[in-house]
């Protein structure tokens, strides 16, 4: 099995970036957890973090073939990206949308995602645990 997992802008500023909102842990150290539970899992994962909305939009299109499930946190293009939501939407596969953290207790313009309605589903507010409970949820819903 393989799955694609997207992290948006500003997520490589993980450890640095408002540690009290978004936790201590590094990017890095979030992957290397995926890693080590896609391996237990025997899965193959693809790890590509942009500040960029062409990038992550080309980098699901030429994963239509290759991946049969995509975690996203798109960050804050959550909010604002329609080109992101039609490239899921295109994928037309398993996804699941992840944040760290619970963007429901945060200012009101995060409330609204245009990611939301065409993911599997959505794992909010949980910090780390966020993206090893979508690999997990992912792998039942595929299998």
């Amino acid at each position: 099995m393989n799955i694609l997992v997207i992290h948006g802008p500003n997520l490589d500023l993980l450890g640095k970036r408002e540690p009290e909102i978004y936790g201590k842990e590094t990017l890095e150290e979030i992957n290397n957890l995926l890693e080590k539970k896609a391996g237990e899992r025997k899965v193959s994962l693809k790890i590509v973090q942009s500040n960029y909305e062409g990038k992550i939009v080309e980098v699901i299109g030429s994963s239509l073939e290759w991946a049969d499930g995509i975690i996203i946190n798109p960050g804050a293009y959550t909010h604002t990206s329609i080109a992101i939501r039609d490239a899921l939407a295109a994928f037309n596969k398993p996804s699941i949308e992840v944040h760290l953290s619970n963007i429901y207790a945060r200012e009101n313009f995060r409330h609204h995602s245009y990611i939301s309605p065409v993911c599997t589903g959505k794992i909010t507010g949980l910090g780390k645990l966020s993206y090893l409970l979508a690999l997990e949820a992912l792998l039942e819903i595929i299998k």
